[in-house]
């Protein structure tokens, strides 16, 4: 007699098949019609470096669902913030302290299927893919689409395959006033990564940063937090 995990999982596929809108799907991964492995399938979003790719997503059903969520990693290569592009691991509250035993595998992939659309990358799976984003978005999105379209199958897209020559980030000579006591390289950091001089001071002011005599110093991971969330501006 099938187990009460594997009656929902059946229900969940048949469900997922007779909805012809969401367009993510999933199946048992081999022949055997195993329920506990899945391979599904997510479209890439239209607008998005992604769109009209096909991804992959392994999943597998633990032991105790659904009261843990799936395991779920991409097959297909992604570059893309909260995705590793070595290993596919996922960062995603859904898979791990916002799941519920009301969602489903269907919404879970839906869930993915939006992190396309809203990549987070101040909440990295991959830090590189992150400061990329952060600190060259048309750089970011010519490289998510590229890895579309030579992984996934998408089809090329001229709004994402070329990228203008960026400049540099800080002028080669700048008025040491600016740094309003604060040490360059501390300071540069920030601007290394887009910023404007004026911007970073302003917020390591904002923050509560002391200028610690000019002195070079390694901030707390709260404290580059803060600063990086009113470098970014948000409340």
């Amino acid at each position: 007699m099938a187990s009460s995990r594997v009656r929902r999982v059946a229900k969940e596929l048949n469900d997922m098949k007779a909805d012809t809108t969401s367009k993510v799907t999933a199946e048992p991964a081999n022949s055997t019609g195993d329920l506990t492995h899945l391979k599904a399938c997510i479209p890439g979003p239209p607008s998005t470096p992604y769109e009209g790719g096909h991804f992959i997503v392994d999943v597998k059903i633990p032991g105790e669902y659904p009261f843990r969520p799936p395991i779920m990693k991409f097959d297909t290569k992604v570059w893309h913030p909260n995705i590793s592009s070595q290993t596919g691991a996922i960062c995603l509250d859904t898979l791990s302290t916002a799941w519920s035993p009301v969602l489903t595998i269907k919404s879970t992939l839906l869930s993915l299927q939006s992190l396309f659309e809203s990549p987070e990358p101040k909440d990295p799976q991959d830090a590189e893919v992150a400061k990329m984003m952060i600190n060259d978005p048309e750089g970011f999105n010519k490289k998510a689409h590229e890895w579309a379209v030579a992984y996934a199958g998408a089809p090329k897209n001229p709004k994402f395959q070329s990228v203008q020559a960026r400049s540099a980030n800080a002028p080669l000579q700048v008025d040491d006033s600016r740094y309003q006591g604060y040490n360059k390289e501390l300071i540069n950091r920030f601007v290394n990564m887009g910023f404007d001089i004026d911007r970073v001071v302003e917020a390591f002011q904002y923050v509560g940063i002391e200028t610690y005599d000019g002195q070079d110093v390694e901030l707390e991971q709260a404290y580059m937090g803060d600063i990086t969330a009113r470098l970014l501006g948000e409340p």
